[in-house]
């Protein structure tokens, strides 16, 4: 009887704190959790919603050295974290008050990241981003990739945090995952035409350095949906689309999501 009970207790336990990942605890990676839908979820100290199908997401920034903690029902998960190796990318050519803009482009810089990140900040309940996303550019070629450490004209600058894919002016762009359109500008001095978009629980997408935007705020998108075309407005040296991956406020990249062959 002791043991049946003992058994009993190790069952009841164990599935209380049922959980699997898929993505890879490296810097930078994208990770989608799935428990039991009743669940508590704290990722750190940051209580993070649960679908009703059991699915929850999290990332990992591109510096993230300390393990992650992961609580259920108030047990502990500890992962380390991988670190990842970064590439060095050297772009020429700029004009020079894009690399380093005058005081007279500060207020507007300053207003236009505050647009984006009002659009990366949104919480919303859809649940859009437990599903496959798609390589939003058809036959695109690969040229410039997350984490990278940017040297413009010759100065170090920001680490690249997308991806980015070289296309011909007016290539269709394709929504990579269902959402909600959160932001639509079509002249950031950074980032020229770029759109937002909401899938759930803190992830969102950018596209950027678009000729064409076809969509408007508010909008819901499907997947595969056209949504605007490559062109190389803000900065940007050739055509080309720009995409990131974002939950909240930490950028990830979108390789993790995307089944790219190389």
């Amino acid at each position: 009887m002791k043991i049946l009970l003992t058994l009993l207790f190790l069952f009841i336990t164990t599935s209380s704190f049922a959980v699997t990942f898929k993505g890879k605890f490296v810097q930078g990676s994208f990770i989608l959790g799935k428990t039991k839908p009743s669940s508590e979820v704290f990722i750190d100290k940051k209580k993070v919603k649960v679908t009703t199908h059991g699915f929850f997401v999290f990332g990992l920034g591109r510096d993230r050295k300390n393990d992650v903690v992961i609580s259920i029902n108030n047990e502990k998960i500890v992962k380390k974290i991988q670190k990842k190796k970064y590439k060095i990318q050297r772009i020429d050519g700029l004009e020079e008050n894009k690399v380093t803009p005058s005081e007279e482009f500060y207020e507007r810089i300053k207003k236009e990241n505050k647009l984006i990140a009002k659009a990366r900040s949104v919480d919303s309940n859809l649940t859009f981003f437990s599903e496959k996303f798609i390589i939003p550019v058809k036959n695109a070629i690969i040229t410039g990739v997350y984490g990278s450490q940017r040297i413009l004209n010759g100065k170090p600058k920001w680490p690249h945090y997308g991806l980015d894919f070289a296309a011909n002016k007016g290539t269709k762009i394709k929504a990579m995952q269902n959402g909600v359109v959160t932001l639509a500008e079509s002249d950031l001095f950074y980032t020229g035409g770029t759109l937002v978009f909401d899938h759930g629980h803190g992830v969102s997408t950018l596209y950027m350095h678009m000729d064409k935007i076809l969509v408007k705020k508010g909008q819901m998108i499907k997947k595969g949906d056209i949504i605007g075309t490559v062109g190389s407005t803000g900065r940007a040296t050739g055509d080309h689309l720009d995409v990131r991956l974002n939950w909240f406020d930490i950028r990830l990249d979108p390789e993790t999501v995307l089944n790219i062959k190389k």
